[in-house]
């Protein structure tokens, strides 16, 4: 989770994509809790590869792991250099069995991981499979070849980047030697570069098909995949917080409201998600993530995105603002 999150500023300006929040958890954290749910057995260790994210993010990384009854650990990826440069950064943590996850994407899946097989691939068709490390398979349904970013139609079946290995020392083997000797594809050293050679010598990898795969690479995607979380845990977000205050207003389901939040003469929802401490005043807000700390004054809104500490009035329809900024049309 390293990356500059470019695509989703000028929120990630002050904050880590992964720590964005999703239906009030940072995404970071239910990756975790979702991997942990099929992992189907106690998680002893969760590693986070960052940038230099600052002592409090990686407090609260290492509180994560914690919830989870397990160790965390924090490495560093000064430079990015692909992918299996960037899981090499935490080699020291590589043993046994591992779940290696880029913390950018949110999926939901219904079975049990195989922890029989060499390894297992989470993968979803898409209709574009250019934009993504793909896979072919056997009759069998084992994988037979892993192709970064085809540019000519080879398979559907894009890599979602979440990839388990009953032995973390065999991946850092091939891993260690594609850098070794400089191996590089688009001038980075790539993940399927290992998985292939790992392939070559016998290793058997299986499928992972998950039900729902929800990118949260930009505003807009990180948006639908707000609402869709919403609507997937309905039940526990129609739960409000004692302390929201709201006031002749109407909220449509599914929302998630934090603590202290104030409501008044508005209609909020549906997928919205608004964090702590923000106040709503005379707007009508829908399929929109808000942070904590923002007001929103006469927002008539869709598909927009806030941030922390910001300030909002006016009437435009869809806005991507970010931290501690302030947009007013009312007073011009």
């Amino acid at each position: 989770m390293a990356g500059r999150g470019s695509r989703l500023r000028p929120h990630t300006l002050t904050v880590p994509k992964p720590l964005i929040p999703i239906a009030g958890k940072p995404i970071v954290q239910r990756l975790v809790e979702d991997i942990a749910k099929v992992a189907g057995e106690e998680i002893e260790e969760v590693a986070f590869i960052i940038g230099d994210f600052g002592p409090e993010i990686e407090k609260s990384l290492l509180q994560i792991a914690e919830r989870l009854g397990a160790k965390g650990s924090i490495y560093h990826q000064e430079e990015a250099l692909g992918t299996a440069h960037a899981i090499k950064c935490a080699e020291q943590s590589m043993t046994g069995n591992v779940v290696v996850a880029f913390a950018d994407t949110l999926f939901k899946a219904d079975f049990t991981l195989d922890t029989n097989s060499d390894g297992v691939i989470w993968v979803k068709k898409v209709e574009d499979p250019s934009a993504f490390g793909v896979v072919k398979l056997d009759d069998y349904g084992f994988i037979t070849d892993f192709i970064e970013k085809p540019q000519t139609f080879v398979s559907d079946l894009a890599i979602i980047g979440i990839y388990y290995f009953n032995s973390g020392e065999k991946l850092m083997s091939e891993i260690n030697f594609i850098m070794d000797n400089d191996i590089k594809v688009g001038g980075e050293y790539q993940l399927t570069t290992a998985l292939e050679n790992l392939r070559q010598k016998g290793a058997k990898f299986s499928l992972g098909k998950v039900d729902d795969w929800m990118d949260c690479g930009n505003k807009n995607a990180t948006v639908e995949t707000n609402s869709k979380i919403l609507a997937y845990e309905m039940e526990e977000m129609s739960h409000f917080p004692a302390s929201a205050v709201i006031e002749n207003s109407l909220i449509i389901q599914p929302c998630f409201i934090g603590e202290n939040v104030k409501i008044s003469n508005s209609k909020v929802g549906p997928g919205v998600s608004l964090g702590n401490n923000t106040v709503i005043v005379n707007s009508n807000i829908e399929n929109s993530l808000i942070q904590e700390n923002t007001k929103i004054n006469h927002g008539n809104l869709s598909n927009s995105m806030i941030g922390n500490s910001a300030q909002y009035f006016g009437v435009a329809r869809e806005i991507s603002l970010g931290d501690y900024s302030v947009l007013d049309f009312l007073s011009k």
